[in-house]
């Protein structure tokens, strides 16, 4: 187990993990990794500030049920992963469909360009193809915020099961712990 040091006091060997303090879910992994034996080190010089730095944290090496805890510690780090692809996936579809439409609303506004420059000009072309080019370029500001909308009722069911699971596995490394 834990040998003694020649002034009395038992050696504990350590294992560290740095966390990076700018990540979104940076606070739920505070609150979550001590369900895994880690606690913040207390030998770090401070607290990262705005976001910038590291948090160290440290377990004992021979702390019991090591294997399950890591187990449980690397899923609860998929899930924090799939709550950050889930958050980012409100916004990726409604980005590109938004940038789709105003594309093709360029396409027309370079048709009805083309039509009024032309020798001798086509104006009722122009004026044919200027309509849904204007109309692309206002419609993906809607478009995107309507995406975005529908997009996230989906995505907070979601991410409210992940938040169940996570507390899942917190709860069953916390009764590994005890």
């Amino acid at each position: 187990m834990n040998e003694i040091r020649e002034d009395g006091a038992a050696f504990v060997g350590y294992e560290y993990k740095e966390l990076p303090a700018d990540g979104e879910y940076v606070h739920l992994c505070l609150d979550c990794y001590p369900s895994f034996g880690w606690r913040i080190d207390e030998h770090t010089p401070e607290p990262p500030a705005h976001g910038k730095g590291k948090w160290v944290l440290k377990r004992e090496r021979k702390i019991l049920n090591r294997t399950e805890l890591t187990r449980l510690q690397r899923h609860f780090e998929a899930c924090v992963r799939e709550l950050e692809e889930l958050e980012q996936s409100k916004t990726a579809s409604a980005m590109l469909s938004a940038i789709l439409v105003g594309l093709v609303g360029t396409a027309f506004l370079a048709g009805a360009t083309f039509a009024a420059t032309h020798e001798p000009p086509l104006v009722p072309l122009a004026i044919v193809l200027a309509l849904p080019g204007f109309a692309g370029w206002i419609v993906p500001v809607f478009l995107y915020r309507w995406r975005v909308r529908r997009r996230t009722r989906v995505v907070e069911a979601l991410m409210e099961k992940k938040y169940d699971e996570i507390d899942e596995i917190c709860e069953k490394g916390r009764r590994l712990l005890l």
